[in-house]
């Protein structure tokens, strides 16, 4: 984070002079988020979190309100329609052929809107009631600590923050001369709700069909048990002490797809005392933060980059379910969240994990790569059983445990989003230069999906050209028949081409010479990308960009995949040009927040500083609530996309924090480039311990527009080619020989 620290007060704690009872010590930083008043709704609430649990702090009506939630909060009840003899791609296929294609539509699409599950559910609420405190007038989040702090007129002082590493949230009040007490307002479940929100909310709670839950309260606690679909069920229990003019307590919520029992763990909670949780909290976040930081000279950029890296801190984690649509910060409207909250990973998840690696954060994003691995065999049972193939594919629109949703089929159950996904295995190799995990892991997945990509496409005889025989592209034409391309589309051949060229290299490093050559061959089959007139990126032949679309699926292979790479040469910055230019020309009508966020990250690719910079700052002006939450819809009035809901997800706030990174380092080609997108007029600027590809972290810092110093560690060793920027759009090309483990200054 930006190193601008304001002493507030020294120590760890702060005695209060009331039996120990103590104020938690803070460091403000200029990035922090602060407010004159608690939030009015759910979605603009202080966000905390450990990726497990999670709790947004906001006022309803005259109570300061902690909508608390927890990740495995599912139904996870199995949709009749995804079952019987006609769940196969091949009776798809046999209905695209017949150009009949509504009975796929119900059998498939209609479900996933009408029925309310499966589906990840709210948790309950704890509300403290205002009647004697009043409004509070500030309220502020602390990133450093991850501790929100709310204050009072009348010197009442409110703190809380969620363990990094337990699954329970801490609160204390000071200064308190009349009785405050915790409730838990459980969420209803037995009538529907008057909300009417534009936030593209699920169907009320009551569609869930649940018996309403049943609160039992005894001195100094209260437990809230609901029951769930089948023998689910989740409980939360609160528990408190009053100490002279201080209150503090305890709450959790677990769930009976884990071993944790929230009882327990209240009760192990206050046995610690909040003071040794926070000293435990801290350490944590203190690793966390010192794994890497910039300084902008953008103080829009540094502020929505810092919150970003904090709420990823607060979302990812190397043992927990990965990041979902809005990961523990679920919907407290009465209905269940938009989109169901689940798993989408035809661009959601995968964005959402982008600022792991540049941003030196490998361990947290193991939370996504270990649960996919771990759910392989529910992957493969789908496989064989929908598209009738050995290998592997991963539903694109998927629940907790991995099982398929259904939604619109062509991206939903997509035949390419296992490739994507397995970029992921594919960069954390590439980044942490991890041996094992190539071995144990890396490889076995892209192999997998390889297999089933040679499995479920063809070779033409006459031509030798591999394809899909119906091919789609992310919500291009939505859920229509035209939807399914007769020819290969751009974003499904950039996946392959991807998968193909990654199953090569990584079977070369593991010496399996055979399976690589295999690999080769089968990619070498592929057909060339389609190319609009101008050399823009089609999404399939004849199918131009010339409409404004928020996914931009069909620019795969220049960002993500780096397939097409600006240091290819002419041709290649031709396409990318062409590319990025049309997306220019056809405007923002029909984008959302992660379409700016994903144009920065291709404008940073092709070394467009000013150009990155404005997309990233449209995101972060216009696209987020004012607790930095991308709320998908244009909320500043200015036109920026014909979209104005605000449905809150979390890929676009990702990507937004890649794209710095992006502007920062990059390292996909073979050359380390420092500081590869910077504007103009950014004159001082500097980041530590970046990640480079190859186990490589790097430090580095300009001032007066001129680069003064660049430090580098290779925890592997080895000879480096880095590329320094030299003014005038010129760069220089260093060679480095770096010592294993140990940091260097690189001669300039």
């Amino acid at each position: 984070m930006k190193k601008d620290r304001l002493l507030l007060w020294g120590g760890i704690f702060l005695l209060m002079g009331c039996r120990g009872v103590t104020v938690c010590e803070v460091t403000p930083t200029a990035q922090d988020l602060t407010f004159a008043e608690a939030a009015p709704t759910w979605d603009e609430g202080i966000p905390l979190g450990n990726a497990t649990v999670g709790v947004l702090v906001w006022q309803k009506d005259s109570s300061l309100r902690f909508s608390l939630d927890r990740t495995d909060l599912w139904d996870l009840r199995p949709s009749d329609s995804l079952s019987g003899d006609r769940y196969r791609f091949s009776w798809v296929k046999e209905q695209i052929r017949k150009n009949d294609y509504l009975p796929v539509q119900k059998k498939f699409d209609w479900p996933y809107d009408r029925d309310p599950a499966p589906s990840k559910i709210p948790g309950a609420a704890l509300e403290f009631s205002l009647k004697h405190l009043g409004a509070p007038d500030s309220v502020h989040l602390y990133l450093d600590n991850a501790l929100c702090e709310v204050n009072w007129k009348n010197g009442v002082r409110m703190q809380t923050f969620v363990h990094a590493t337990e699954p329970v949230g801490w609160f204390a009040f000071y200064n308190l001369k009349d009785s405050v007490l915790p409730q838990i307002v459980p969420p209803v479940y037995d009538r529907s709700s008057s909300d009417r929100s534009n936030d593209h909310s699920g169907p009320d709670l009551e569609r869930l069909g649940y018996k309403q839950g049943k609160i039992t309260e005894t001195p100094n606690r209260i437990v809230y048990h609901q029951p769930g679909w089948g023998d689910f069920h989740y409980d939360v229990v609160v528990e408190w002490e009053r100490r002279g003019d201080a209150l503090y307590g305890v709450w959790s919520v677990t769930t009976s797809l884990s071993a944790d029992q929230a009882l327990n763990e209240v009760e192990e909670a206050m046995q610690r005392g909040m003071n040794r949780d926070y000293r435990e909290h801290l350490a944590f976040w203190k690793d966390y933060w010192k794994a890497s930081s910039v300084n902008l000279p953008d103080p829009v950029l540094q502020k929505q980059y810092d919150n970003e890296m904090y709420k990823f801190g607060s979302a990812a984690r190397e043992d927990s379910y990965p990041i979902s649509l809005q990961a523990v910060w679920t919907a407290d409207n009465g209905k269940l969240p938009p989109w169901k909250g689940d798993y989408h990973h035809d661009l959601n998840t995968e964005l959402s994990y982008w600022p792991a690696y540049t941003g030196n954060h490998l361990k947290e994003g193991m939370g996504y790569l270990n649960t996919i691995w771990n759910q392989c065999d529910t992957y493969r049972k789908w496989t064989r059983q929908y598209f009738e193939t050995e290998g592997l594919n991963v539903p694109g629109v998927a629940t907790l445990t991995g099982e398929p949703m259904g939604g619109w089929i062509q991206y939903s159950m997509s035949q390419t989003t296992g490739a994507w996904i397995a970029h992921h295995f594919y960069l954390h190799w590439k980044y942490s230069a991890d041996k094992e995990f190539l071995k144990e892991k890396g490889y076995p997945f892209v192999r997998d999906v390889a297999t089933f990509l040679e499995q479920i496409s063809k070779v033409d005889e006459s031509t030798g050209v591999r394809r899909l025989e119906f091919s789609s592209s992310p919500e291009i034409f939505d859920n229509s028949i035209q939807a399914w391309f007769k020819t290969m589309t751009n974003y499904d051949l950039s996946l392959m081409t991807f998968i193909y060229r990654a199953a090569s290299e990584m079977a070369d490093a593991l010496q399996l010479s055979q399976e690589a050559v295999h690999w080769r061959e089968i990619g070498s089959q592929l057909p060339k990308y389609d190319l609009a007139d101008d050399g823009s990126l089609t999404f399939a032949k004849g199918f131009p960009y010339e409409a404004s679309h928020r996914h931009f699926s069909h620019a795969m292979a220049i960002h993500p995949l780096g397939l097409i790479d600006w240091s290819d040469g002419p041709e290649a910055q031709r396409i990318i040009r062409a590319t990025v230019k049309r997306l220019d020309q056809y405007g923002p009508d029909y984008w959302t927040g992660y379409s700016y966020a994903w144009l920065g990250n291709m404008k940073a690719r092709m070394f467009d500083g000013e150009g990155a910079a404005k997309a990233l700052r449209t995101f972060a002006e216009c696209f987020c609530l004012k607790n930095t939450f991308h709320a998908n819809g244009d909320q500043s009035g200015t036109g920026k996309s014909l979209f104005t809901y605000r449905p809150f997800t979390l890929e676009g706030n990702f990507a937004f924090a890649a794209g710095v990174q992006e502007m920062l380092l990059q390292s996909h080609t073979d050359v380390i480039q420092i500081f590869p997108a910077i504007p103009a007029d950014w004159k001082d600027v500097s980041f530590e311990k970046l990640r480079a590809m190859g186990g490589v972290q790097v430090s580095a810092s300009m001032k007066n527009g001129k680069v003064d110093e660049v430090r580098i560690c290779s925890e592997v060793g080895g000879d480096l080619t880095l590329g320094i920027p030299k003014g005038m759009g010129q760069r220089d090309t260093i060679q480095v020989h770096a010592p294993k483990g140990k940091w260097i200054s690189v001669d300039l």
